[in-house]
């Protein structure tokens, strides 16, 4: 089973560097190439006894974008962290077998492990382009150390205009995949698997518009937590299927700390001793350096908060400090 998003898998018993326990900073993390961090996830490396954080390496800097170019393009981002996730340090991209160059664009990484490897959902649009409109697909990649990935398959969805995939263990066995179908308006749709290589289409999970979902499991529930363009969307449900939306959004008001002052965008969760963690990333159009540079909200954070479960819904104050403590099992 990948218990990721629960605790690191059940074979990682090794021991993080002692935390420091202090705040987290603001930003968390920051990509030091092209300042464009977004769409984390999240996983405990053994061997390396850290955290390791994945992200979109958005081109935020990049001279001379015309368009969506500079979204375009992308690597897949690593930073580190030795000290339970509350501190982060870049370290490269990741060594992905799929494509080369810049004739290719890597987009929200999920990373999972199962059966003894490391796995990621990938999605893959095929070139650079000045808009939105081509096609865009998922792919299944496998590694044994986090740093070389290797093609495993694509995804049949049976649409041409799907990304941004989420992956967790069904109750009964096998695996269930969200995602987002720009085809169908952008709902959120699922589909099941038994191998991780054949996938059935189960339908619409959330008809509501957005993106990037992400599931835990927490405080008796399932979560599923997606960006809604407005804020982080909550969705809760005792079966994986049927889903009750959250009168309220997430991280929908600006915070008031430097970094941390638009909405908050495409998540990811880990929930380790018992608490909750948010990982959102940030656009840096509120900053002050904004006024005098037009690209500069391009430029995106990674930010943490804290979740809270009351009166059986969630709530995250992104103004509370948060000492970050991921811990393998």
């Amino acid at each position: 089973m990948a218990l990721r998003k629960l605790l690191a898998p059940a074979f990682l018993l090794a021991t993080l560097t002692t935390p420091s326990f202090a705040d987290a900073p603001k930003p968390l993390f920051r990509d030091p190439v092209f300042d464009g961090a977004a769409d984390a996830s999240l996983v405990y490396d053994p061997g390396g006894r850290q955290w390791v954080m994945f992200y979109t390496n958005r081109r935020a800097t990049l001279a001379g974008a015309q368009g969506v170019e500079w979204v375009h393009g992308t690597r897949i981002g690593r930073a580190v962290s030795k000290d339970g996730g509350n501190s982060w340090t870049y370290d490269g991209t990741a060594d992905i077998r799929y494509g080369s160059g810049e004739d290719i664009t890597y987009w929200a990484p999920n990373v999972e492990y199962i059966g003894g490897q490391w796995h990621m959902f990938l999605t893959i649009v095929p070139g650079v382009f000045k808009d939105w409109n081509a096609s865009r697909e998922i792919v299944h990649l496998i590694s044994r150390d986090l740093k070389v990935w290797d093609f495993a398959g694509k995804v049949d969805l049976g649409s041409d205009r799907v990304i941004d995939a989420a992956v967790h263990p069904l109750p009964g066995g096998g695996w269930r995949l969200w995602y987002k179908d720009e085809r169908d308006g952008s709902a959120t749709h699922y589909a099941d698997s038994k191998d991780l290589k054949t996938w059935t289409h189960g339908g619409v999970a959330v008809k509501t518009r957005g993106e990037g979902p992400q599931i835990i499991e927490w405080q008796g529930w399932y979560w599923l937590i997606m960006d809604a363009w407005d804020g982080l969307g909550v969705y809760r449900s005792k079966d994986l299927t049927n889903w009750q939306h959250q009168p309220d959004n997430l991280l929908k008001q600006p915070g008031s700390a430097l970094t941390d002052r638009a909405k908050g965008g495409h998540p990811d969760m880990v929930v380790s001793g018992g608490r909750a963690f948010l990982f959102y990333f940030v656009q840096q159009g509120g900053e002050p350096e904004a006024a005098n540079d037009p690209t500069w909200q391009r430029r995106s954070v990674i930010q943490v908060a804290e979740l809270r479960f009351q009166d059986g819904w969630l709530t995250a104050d992104r103004e509370a400090p948060v000492d970050v403590r991921l811990l393998p099992p």
